[in-house]
């Protein structure tokens, strides 16, 4: 049965619309006719405000009191979904950090069973870690970092569906092994690294896809030294992540990164943790505290642990902090990390075709309703 969309302003992935419907059938799209040249026998649907392609992020360590490193599981998996849907986002990476090869083989199988049961919105798997550099850990658990082995690449090519995403740090890998990587179909990112840019370059031409939120966790750029940062905004062929939470970078550092790497490069993402969905005030990652105190998650000695935000203020901080202008944002937020995972075949517009993976806007921006796979919340 088809349904259809009717009375908001549509946002397809590159223009804005009004006087459309939205046409959805078996979970896709069909068409985005006018509202009077729909036909008497489709049912109607009416909603009031900015109806746009949901929200992928691709780096969610946690959500609703969960973090996947803790529990890894479909229910956790679940959890964490359901919990970062209520603020827009249709299709997400849980994200696994730094932890034993153990766990990392538990969190593909997990996520494979999640992917068998078609959760809503689970994408696939991010790796952060524990291939990174512990001079640039963070909040990482150093002890658990190590070189890349036979093993670990079996694990990270082992999901058949889904996407899998490795932050790596570049200096710390053999090319050979980002090579077997990408061979496999795994996206691969730089991150926690303190790589000078040569090592950075070398790495995309052996696969190198992006780069995890850009800035953190690696060293400036410098005049003499470009580093990490240097090669991300000079390299044409990758992506970058941003958190626009007003704590990780300024605003202005974030502008001149946009500026530099063009907005069809950068890609909103919200490295958020168990808090959010909830009003938890602190949290444990392994075996330390991490507190939530206006806005941030640090841990006792004031060092970040991931962030306190969520992609519907990763859009308003974007428009309100930045500058920036909505459809620019929206993309960010949408069609830009679809194309970096190789989906925007599917996802990322609002398009005959295309999953019906949407979202609903008030003027403030706020999340009204979400769809994914046509079905609503």
């Amino acid at each position: 049965m088809s349904i259809a969309l009717v009375g908001a302003r549509i946002f397809d992935g590159a223009h804005m619309l009004d006087g459309r419907a939205v046409v959805i059938a078996s979970g896709r799209v069909l068409g985005l006719p006018r509202e009077q040249d729909l036909g008497a026998g489709i049912e109607r649907r009416r909603i009031d405000g900015l109806l746009a392609p949901g929200f992928i992020d691709v780096q969610v360590n946690g959500g609703g009191g969960v973090l996947y490193n803790d529990v890894r599981s479909v229910d956790g998996i679940r959890t964490i979904a359901e919990a970062h849907r209520i603020y827009g986002t249709t299709g997400l990476l849980p994200t696994f950090i730094t932890d034993t090869r153990e766990a990392m083989g538990e969190a593909v199988e997990a996520m494979r069973e999640a992917l068998a049961a078609r959760v809503p919105g689970v994408l696939g798997i991010h790796f952060e870690g524990p291939f990174i550099n512990p001079e640039r850990k963070g909040v990482h658990n150093p002890g658990f970092m190590r070189p890349m082995e036979d093993e670990d690449i079996a694990i990270m090519t082992s999901l058949r569906e889904g996407r899998t995403l490795v932050t790596l740090a570049p200096e710390r890998n053999s090319m050979e092994a980002i090579a077997r990587l990408a061979s496999a179909g795994v996206l691969i990112c730089a991150g926690h690294t303190a790589s000078d840019y040569e090592t950075v370059m070398e790495a995309t031409r052996h696969g190198l896809r992006g780069f995890t939120h850009l800035y953190n966790a690696m060293p400036p750029l410098a005049g003499r030294d470009p580093g990490p940062v240097g090669a991300a905004l000079d390299s044409l062929d990758t992506w970058c992540g941003l958190i626009v939470d007003g704590h990780h970078v300024s605003d202005a550092a974030l502008r001149i990164a946009i500026a530099a790497k063009g907005m069809e490069r950068t890609m909103l993402v919200t490295d958020a943790m168990a808090v959010t969905g909830t009003d938890l005030e602190s949290f444990e990652l392994h075996d330390r505290t991490i507190y939530r105190k206006d806005g941030r998650l640090t841990t006792a000695d004031g060092t970040l642990a991931g962030s306190d935000l969520d992609m519907a203020c990763a859009v308003r901080n974007s428009v309100q902090r930045l500058s920036l202008a909505l459809p620019d944002v929206l993309r960010m937020a949408s069609l830009i990390p679809a194309q970096f995972l190789r989906l925007d075949h599917e996802l990322g517009r609002i398009a005959p075709g295309y999953r019906a993976d949407l979202v609903l806007l008030d003027e403030s921006l706020q999340v009204r309703q979400t769809w994914i796979n046509g079905n609503s919340n």
